[in-house]
């Protein structure tokens, strides 16, 4: 059978440029490759097919006689490209070469993607630290300024960070000659791996620092000033950046992240920006009415008037008495819930004058009325 022309094999026009070509190709090697083409048996030989016609185009030399004269150009002597001693090399096409052409592209994401520098890794970033801190409700509504003490890793002061006695620099890593990563040709793959004498870094230390032991950092408790809002509650983090843990090796630092959360309050009960408080009211103030002094947040005092016949559940609203706003706003407000409080440790007296009350009127309790007399209708209704 008759081989397929290259360019048709990629699906490309013979026009095409060298990054065209290899687009093309990546997207056919994605798309035959045999681990994910496990139920098709046709799509080993397309997968070869297709390396072949790459391993020609992305050739300067070896396309230029393709074009000139077609398959013949790598048959009979006509070899696919200049050898030392004259003519052209084979036409079936270095596997491993044109497929490591590719290989980034096409597994970075499982190999964790090529770094900057040839391949090598940078110095590594510090990692990011968390710090919960408990704060008041008073202290959320006013904000303030705090002195945390954060145990983390701060660069070494004998070597500045580099990891290598006296702060000399680290050498070229002989195993991967700088690139981090070694690659192994096992049949049609080729197998990328991270270094295993620098640990993906390209470099190594020869002579470690004695006080870091070659990390370029040591464990110390600093003193952190932080600035905390007005407005903050549970959950609220807050971001120092540069804060963190230091890099590996003179790697810059991580970022320290503070979770605040806001203590239960013993008068107020919060909901974002509004603020409720339940408050007790004799049986006596709640049927005449009245006025009540109730507290606010800010240490204050609000006077509330108590309508005449209030229940208990009722609530009032004072408007600007809640939280603040976290990245400004006006404040939330605040919500007086009424319990009417039911007396307790009656005199004789009382007790008579409660007795006395309750038999001058059942209007009084209309509510009370209202439901028995639904509960007799519901009683009788069952009887017939």
């Amino acid at each position: 059978m008759s081989k397929r022309d290259y360019y048709d094999v990629l699906g490309v026009n013979k026009g095409a440029s060298a990054d065209e070509i290899k687009k093309a190709y990546r997207k056919k090697a994605k798309e035959l490759h045999p681990d994910r083409n496990a139920d098709n048996p046709e799509a080993e030989g397309q997968f070869k097919e297709a390396n072949e016609a790459y391993e020609v185009l992305k050739d300067a030399e070896k396309k230029a006689a393709y074009d000139r004269f077609g398959h013949a150009a790598f048959e009979g002597g006509m070899g696919g490209g200049p050898r030392p001693g004259g003519g052209f090399q084979g036409g079936q096409g270095d596997f491993a070469s044109a497929f490591s052409d590719v290989f980034d592209d096409l597994f970075g994401d499982f190999m964790g993607g090529r770094q900057g520098g040839g391949g090598r890794q940078r110095a590594a970033r510090g990692a990011d630290l968390r710090y919960n801190l408990r704060v008041t409700l008073e202290e959320a509504y006013n904000g303030l300024q705090k002195t945390i003490n954060v145990p983390s890793s701060v660069q070494c002061g004998e070597c500045n960070g580099s990891g290598a006695e006296g702060g000399a620099e680290p050498v070229t890593c002989p195993t991967c000659s700088g690139m981090g990563k070694v690659r192994a040709t096992q049949g049609f793959f080729t197998v990328e791996r991270t270094c295993p004498t620098c640990s993906g870094l390209g470099q190594i230390i020869k002579n470690p620092c004695g006080k870091c032991g070659g990390t370029g950092r040591v464990q110390k408790e600093r003193a952190l000033s932080v600035n905390i809002p007005a407005g903050v509650e549970t959950g609220t983090r807050i971001r120092l950046a540069g804060e963190g843990e230091a890099g590996m090796r003179g790697g810059p630092p991580g970022d320290l992240y503070i979770f605040i959360e806001v203590k239960k309050h013993e008068i107020f009960e919060r909901e974002g920006a509004e603020l409720h408080c339940r408050v007790p009211v004799s049986m006596a103030t709640a049927a005449l009415g009245g006025d009540i002094e109730v507290p606010t947040i800010d240490g204050g005092r609000s006077r509330v008037k108590i309508p005449a016949g209030s229940q208990s559940g009722r609530q009032m609203r004072l408007r600007g008495k809640g939280m603040p706003a976290l990245r400004g706003g006006a404040s939330g407000d605040m919500f007086i819930e009424l319990a009417v409080e039911t007396p307790v440790n009656l005199s004789t007296r009382q007790k008579e004058l409660l007795r006395e009350f309750e038999e001058l009127g059942e209007d009084n309790n209309p509510e009370s009325h209202s439901f028995f007399s639904s509960v007799k209708n519901f009683w009788d209704s069952m009887k017939g």
